[in-house]
């Protein structure tokens, strides 16, 4: 194929090594795709205040789609430029029929500028030094709009979690999951990593065969059926392995990296 106009990435387990940094390798590639003329797009799970070290890694080339579509965030900048928010009520009647069929969830959301969560949830590391001060009760964690509600079980399937969220709450919001953890991540409902890749694809007057993508993870399928070349790498998802047109080395083999020297070189 000739070299595509737009690269969509993951980061976790796809673009980034086990570690979560950007190898040299992969640094220079992306690179590749902005000297060639080609636009360059970050498309993640993370919340903004998680690309600090992504946008220093990269030089702060490209774009970054956020929060599996709910927000995107310009790396040169570092400022969000455009957000789709779940409202208070779909937040409010998402968690309410959640907790009535799974008491032992429990929840947090993402905003645009911070998050909030209950004083169960679990923190990931790069939050446990601001977590204390973030603790709420769910009516303050439902009462204002917010990009992402996270939902997590302590000892469910996550694939089995997954299922059961869109039963419950598919009507209002778009979960997902990208992570071993039971862990449910929902948008707006529509919001996911692919309608957001759409719009900025028609902004730039990008088709979608000239866009090229690659993910691991389930949050990444709907990205990966729009994209007009979808890739996974070895470590991904066997959902994610089975809906792709190809399959390149895992991630910590600079897999993305791999490919996208065959594109631009």
């Amino acid at each position: 194929m000739t070299s595509p106009r737009l690269v969509a990435t993951d980061l976790d387990g796809t673009a980034l090594r086990a570690d979560g940094t950007v190898s040299a390798r992969t640094a220079a590639a992306f690179a590749l795709v902005e000297e060639a003329g080609g636009t360059l797009v970050f498309v993640t799970g993370r919340p903004p205040r998680w690309m600090h070290s992504v946008a220093g890694a990269v030089r702060h080339r490209g774009l970054s789609i956020c929060a599996n579509g709910a927000l995107v965030y310009d790396l040169h900048t570092e400022r969000i430029v455009e957000s789709r928010m779940i409202d208070p009520d779909a937040l409010d009647e998402s968690v309410r029929r959640l907790r009535e069929h799974l008491p032992e969830l429990v929840f947090a959301v993402e905003y645009e500028g911070g998050y909030a969560h209950e004083s169960d949830f679990p923190i990931d590391g790069a939050d446990v030094r601001i977590a204390a001060g973030l603790r709420v009760g769910l009516y303050t964690l439902t009462s204002r709009p917010c990009a992402k509600l996270l939902a997590e079980h302590p000892t469910m399937d996550p694939d089995e979690l997954y299922r059961l969220s869109v039963t419950l709450v598919g009507d209002l919001v778009t979960p997902t999951h990208s992570s071993g953890r039971a862990l449910i991540e929902m948008s707006a409902h529509g919001v996911t990593k692919a309608s957001a890749l759409a719009v900025l694809a028609e902004e730039l007057g990008i088709m979608r065969h000239e866009v090229v993508a690659f993910g691991d993870m389930p949050n990444d399928l709907p990205m990966l059926a729009w994209a007009g070349t979808s890739y996974a790498v070895a470590n991904a998802h066997p959902e994610v392995l089975a809906a792709v047109d190809h399959v390149t080395t895992a991630n910590n083999d600079d897999g993305v990296a791999r490919i996208l020297e065959s594109l631009y070189r």
